[in-house]
């Protein structure tokens, strides 16, 4: 399966430009949605908090510094999902007429929500700069802390993306999905000590892989490592169960699609 996708570079690099390209093309605002999504979010979060409705909690940093970096790897994230989810109904009139890899399908659909994330740690830049703060070194990991939640996005995009050639439905609820796990994941606001959300906090992956991330760039060290440890364990065996579930399914993709 290595080999394969090794062999596909080509074809992946190919279907990413198609994809980069076809969403800017006719888009007035282009890479300004990259900024635009963000702010909103963190704009509403602190609109709700300075009205009292919301308590965002204690933090250490200028909040739109530690706001902006979460909404980065969530979006890494939920783009990618939902990018890799439709990727195969989305090129089904291909998939009946060509036969190839249908893992660069995947694979280059998620390299879109990388693009994205690149331009909104620029935004980070800049506002490290405006605050007159400075990022850990380990910033420089970037590539590195970035593999767990990629092989997560993969993983479960996998999956999905054959899900949503069976379901229709599913892509729509992957969608709907993603802003409830937004909010019920402590990306804006700290995690909280007590009650309902705290013990669903404790066995949220995505919490202990995207904190993790930012307090290594914020600071350098991670708090809870042992989460950040099974969370990351939790990605690759999900990455590698889906890899080979999606490679002895995918001959049969055009059949469903």
């Amino acid at each position: 399966m290595g080999s394969e996708v090794s062999r596909n570079k080509w074809l992946t690099w190919q279907l990413f430009k198609r994809d980069f390209f076809a969403i800017y093309r006719q888009s007035f605002m282009g890479f300004l949605w990259a900024f635009i999504v963000p702010m909103v979010s963190v704009g509403s979060f602190i609109v709700l908090s300075n009205a009292g409705l919301f308590q965002i909690g204690h933090i250490d940093v200028p909040y739109p510094i530690y706001a902006i970096l979460g909404m980065a790897f969530w979006q890494l994230f939920s783009m990618g999902l939902i990018a890799s989810t439709n990727s195969l109904v989305l090129a089904g009139s291909m998939i009946t007429k060509i036969n190839f890899s249908k893992k660069s399908l995947v694979i280059a659909s998620v390299g879109q929500s990388v693009i994205s994330f690149a331009v909104q740690m620029g935004l980070v830049c800049l506002l490290f700069v405006y605050f007159r703060r400075m990022p850990d070194p380990a910033i420089l990991l970037m590539p590195l802390l970035m593999l767990p939640i990629i092989l997560l996005t993969l993983g479960m995009g996998f999956i999905l993306s054959l899900l949503n050639g069976i379901m229709r439905d599913t892509g729509s609820v992957i969608t709907l999905l993603m802003t409830f796990l937004m909010f019920l994941t402590p990306i804006l606001y700290v995690r909280p000590s007590s009650g309902m959300l705290a013990a669903v906090t404790s066995y949220n992956p995505l919490y202990y892989l995207i904190s993790s991330m930012r307090e290594m760039i914020l600071t350098g060290t991670i708090s809870e490592p042992l989460g950040f440890a099974l969370s990351t364990a939790l990605s690759m065996a999900i990455f590698a169960i889906s890899l080979v579930i999606f490679h002895l399914t995918e001959t049969r993709v055009a059949e469903r699609i």
